[in-house]
């Protein structure tokens, strides 16, 4: 994509990233991809704000030199040292070394770490300004937001939040930047729900008082460093954000996230009685095969529903290897106080049960009914199933309910 104009002298000049595998070395988005957004302010004094990886690095100088030569960049502003945003920064300076890296003190003290950048970094301070010329910026202390170097920028003149991780999500960009350019505005706002589960979802409460801190400043755009630019309403994505960020604390969303593996399908024939028993008191319900899917689609709904049905047939005595990671994922994310049921097969003995119970109470999950079954369920062992699901969707119902109340 070419550079795209914000406002007068305030242009996207990000890229696209549809061939990275794992966000993090972790997190899929090869279907989805991402944007490494970065922003560029020409005026008197010129401005980048955040930058690319390093791969991508040619790419970002050529486009700032689509509008001026580099001798002429005063200031990179670094709101966050994670490579996704800084590692273009050592092939941008050998161009560029006049320009003054701004940054907090955190920030400055990962820069050596990371790049062995010691030169022309200036620490800004939490409400600082910096004047351009026409547009002044103000350096928003956001740390934690999602790493405890990481700030924001507003651009105080046409009011624009350069909020970093902050108000991000999946999605490469289809041509436009903006939100009311996009036709399936659907899909972008659960790529950001992914992105925040999956990303920042353990750091709640700084993102909490990042909102607070930023909903004191007039904001007519939002400009994140992934994923779309809120123009028209900017105030959908901190909405978004805000219910996400509540989750940690407030009430869950009435619905069971049922997670399961099957080794010869006994497991999996008694899910579908269950699902069945379940979807019989018109509770909502997401199913996964956490052999198949990656736990980065697993943990949205799991964040956001107040019932989980793990199904797990035994494996050499204990639960099925490919569903303990997903339940150590729910702990990293603090993905807590949840009601959860588990059912299953086994051959001989199992201690499924006491490794499960063991994971759940170190997310402090209610444990609300087990069904173990030997072998191939029969059909008066589906039959059960059906009726635990309801039993088990009834007791979902009464805790949301009781939580509402």
């Amino acid at each position: 994509m070419l550079p795209i104009q914000i406002k007068p002298g305030i242009h996207w000049i990000g890229m696209n990233d549809r061939s990275t595998e794992l966000f993090e070395g972790l997190w899929p988005i090869r279907q989805e991809g991402i944007s490494y957004n970065s922003y560029l302010i020409d005026d008197e004094k010129k401005a980048l704000i955040d930058l690319s990886t390093e791969q991508l690095s040619g790419a970002l100088i050529s486009r700032i030199e689509s509008f001026f030569d580099l001798s002429k960049l005063d200031f990179i502003i670094v709101n966050h040292v994670e490579p996704d945003h800084s590692g273009a920064l050592q092939n941008l300076l050998r161009i560029a070394p006049q320009a003054v890296v701004l940054g907090t003190q955190k920030t400055r003290e990962m820069l050596k770490n990371f790049y062995g950048i010691t030169e022309k970094v200036r620490v800004v301070s939490d409400g600082e300004t910096l004047t351009l010329g026409r547009h002044q910026l103000r350096f928003i202390a956001a740390p934690f937001v999602h790493w405890p170097e990481t700030m924001m920028t507003l651009e105080t003149t046409e009011n624009i939040l350069f909020s970093c991780d902050g108000f991000g999500g999946y999605g490469a960009l289809p041509g436009v930047i903006f939100d009311d350019e996009i036709a399936n505005l659907q899909w972008y706002e659960t790529e950001a729900t992914r992105y925040f589960v999956n990303i920042i979802s353990t750091f709640c409460k700084p993102v909490r008082n990042a909102i607070a801190k930023v909903s004191e400043f007039t904001i007519a755009i939002i400009a994140p460093s992934h994923g779309l630019i809120w123009r028209k309403d900017p105030q959908r994505i901190v909405r978004l954000y805000q219910k996400l960020v509540d989750y940690a604390t407030g009430p869950a969303d009435l619905g069971i996230t049922l997670i399961y593996s099957s080794m010869y399908g006994n497991t999996e024939r008694m899910m579908e009685a269950i699902a069945q028993g379940i979807a019989d008191e018109k509770v909502p319900l997401s199913i996964f095969n956490a052999t198949y899917a990656h736990a980065s689609y697993i943990l949205p709904p799991l964040w956001s529903q107040l019932g989980v049905m793990i199904g797990s047939p035994t494996y050499e005595g204990g639960l099925f290897p490919g569903l303990a990671p997903v339940l150590k994922l729910a702990g990293v994310k603090h993905i807590q106080n949840k009601v959860a049921a588990r059912f299953g097969s086994f051959a001989w003995n199992s201690a499924v049960q006491r490794e499960f119970e063991s994971l759940a109470a170190e997310v402090k999950w209610e444990l609300a009914g087990k069904l173990d079954f030997n072998g191939a369920p029969s059909t008066e062992d589906l039959a059960n199933g059906r009726s635990f699901g309801a039993e088990f969707a009834r007791t979902v119902k009464e805790r949301f309910a009781a939580q509402t109340a």
